[in-house]
């Protein structure tokens, strides 16, 4: 099935879940959905670098405050529609990913992941003495309660549901065409021995910007539609742990040697989330050791995660 074949039935199966969310008439659907698929695409930038290069990124959080804290900014300075706020997001943390990547070029395994956590501390004290876009008090987004596309007027937090809806389709197209193509094995290059794909003539440099650049861009895109859901950001929620916690958490409880495996983990683990919150009144801090003992259990009992797990089941079975 070839990336416009497989951009299709997401798009299908997510007008389907579109369809399903109208029927239900719950409105809380919509910001539940908005924060899972926000989480897929999360997982999904994340497994780019971390899951197809082997490169664990501490700084996921600091990419989505980067698209976040863009769209504050051109807020205060020039409003513009959410999807362009995006592409900006996008811009601004793709620019930064590609920057961490080339200054960290020479950084290997635990090195690179402490410095990914380094660039999130920094970036967290420069937006909190940042005060243009509100600095450590933070800062008010009203959204309005409805917008008119066309002659339709709609709910505000569905048209956001919609752009994510949208993002995570192109995220997960784009990870399942890098998977499957060169470029996706000249990933698993890194992953498995850089240095001998490094002697092989393989231009690791390269591809790891490209990773960097690709992994933080998505991210960003994601973070920047989130002032409008939130209403009020503040860089304890913009670089909250949850967000470098889930990023991790998803793909390796679903599998990070597939791009099927972070979407599996963010539907899970979003979906249990919201319910524990919704529900059983658990707060985030709860939530974020709940990921973290399952993430234990996985790591020590299916360490290749859900996907790898069921592979090795349907192995054993053609055997047997």
């Amino acid at each position: 099935m070839n990336a416009a074949k497989f951009a299709l039935i997401a798009i299908v199966v997510g007008l389907l879940v579109l369809a399903f969310a109208h029927w239900l008439k719950i409105d809380y659907f919509f910001f539940a959905g908005y924060t899972i698929l926000q989480f897929t695409v999360l997982a999904t930038a994340w497994n780019i670098l971390g899951g197809y290069c082997g490169y664990v990124n501490f700084g996921s959080a600091a990419f989505f405050a980067l698209g976040a804290y863009a769209s504050v900014f051109m807020h205060k300075v020039l409003p513009l529609p959410v999807p362009v706020l995006m592409l900006i997001g996008a811009v601004v943390s793709g620019i930064v990913g590609f920057g961490m990547g080339y200054l960290t070029l020479r950084l290997r395994g635990a090195f690179f992941a402490i410095a990914t956590l380094a660039l999130a501390v920094v970036l967290q004290t420069l937006v909190v003495n940042w005060d243009f876009v509100g600095g450590s008090r933070g800062a008010y987004i009203i959204r309005p309660e409805t917008i008119d596309i066309g002659s339709l007027q709609v709910n505000y937090i569905e048209y956001l549901f919609v752009l994510m809806l949208g993002l995570a389709v192109l995220v997960l197209t784009t990870a399942r065409t890098i998977e499957r193509s060169q470029l996706g094995l000249g990933f698993a290059t890194i992953r498995d021995d850089e240095m001998a794909a490094e002697a092989s003539g393989v231009p690791t440099l390269r591809l790891k910007l490209i990773a960097t650049t690709l992994s933080g861009a998505f991210m960003g895109m994601a973070g920047a539609p989130f002032p409008y859901y939130i209403g009020y950001l503040q860089p304890s929620s913009a670089f909250g742990l949850e967000y470098a916690v889930n990023s991790i958490a998803m793909p390796m409880i679903g599998g990070t040697t597939s791009w099927i495996g972070p979407l599996v983990g963010s539907l899970l683990l979003g979906t249990a989330q919201q319910y524990t919150t919704a529900y059983i009144s658990l707060g985030t801090g709860v939530n974020v050791l709940i990921v973290g003992v399952i993430l234990i259990v996985f790591v020590i009992i299916a360490p290749n995660g859900l996907v790898g797990l069921m592979q090795e089941w349907l192995r054993k079975r053609r055997k047997s």
